[in-house]
């Protein structure tokens, strides 16, 4: 037993700041949960009942709009759930009184693989979007919206700029630090862990510039496989 605590504390040594901070730290999780649910409810659910406030702009279907607006609020609810689910024992395990199957281990990458996806997508929208927003207002580049009957762009752009885009960056990071917290969690080895965490921000990073670049120089049809 002293030998295996001996090992544990140096074990726990050898761990980096980031890697003991998101072994023990939960708290992202329920952040990102209250976050995602505040703007479920607050943006996307205002938004579907027909609130006109943070929409300058007027669609060609607004019964469209409304409707992607609730289905928005309900993925957004769902994966802020997800969030609480990755810092319980049963997103490992699963719970003895479930019939044929209880007791068995989870797999990491079943719930690691789509958090991490979900992530990539949140960070990437927000960076890129904050970067686009301030080359539309600082008019170095144009943007077109073609669904829009009428739009505001220096007032949307505002908008993306101050509270959208944040909001897309500070639940990808609260992601993101849950991710890594159920990695450790569900025992995954540090080696791979730590290059593991390398490999994904240089994804990020490389997805970040595409995305851009996409914008910046107009070939989102490209990228987005539309003719």
């Amino acid at each position: 037993m002293q030998k295996e605590n001996i090992n544990k504390v140096s074990a726990t040594k050898r761990m980096n700041f980031f890697e003991r901070f998101t072994k023990s730290a939960v708290w992202p999780a329920y952040i990102g949960c209250l976050c995602a649910f505040m703007y479920a409810v607050f943006v996307r659910f205002y938004h579907a009942a027909g609130g006109t406030i943070g929409m300058p702009f007027k669609m060609k279907d607004p019964a469209m709009l409304n409707m992607a607006s609730y289905i928005a609020g309900l993925v957004i609810m769902f994966c802020g759930f997800a969030l609480i689910a990755l810092i319980k024992p049963w997103s490992r395990t699963i719970p003895l009184k479930v019939p044929l199957i209880g007791g068995r281990k989870i797999h990491p990458l079943t719930l690691l693989v789509p958090t991490l996806i979900g992530t990539a997508f949140l960070l990437t929208h927000g960076v890129s979007g904050m970067i686009t927003k301030v080359l539309v207002l600082a008019d170095v580049i144009s943007m077109d919206f073609p669904a829009f009957v009428e739009v505001d762009v220096d007032h949307l752009a505002l908008l993306d700029l101050l509270f959208y885009e944040p909001w897309f960056t500070f639940m990808g990071i609260m992601a993101g630090l849950t991710a890594a917290h159920y990695a450790q969690a569900s025992g995954v080895r540090q080696s791979t862990f730590r290059w593991g965490t390398v490999l994904y921000l240089i994804v990020v990073f490389l997805l970040t510039i595409l995305v851009t670049s996409s914008i910046i120089f107009d070939f989102a049809d490209v990228i987005s496989f539309k003719i």
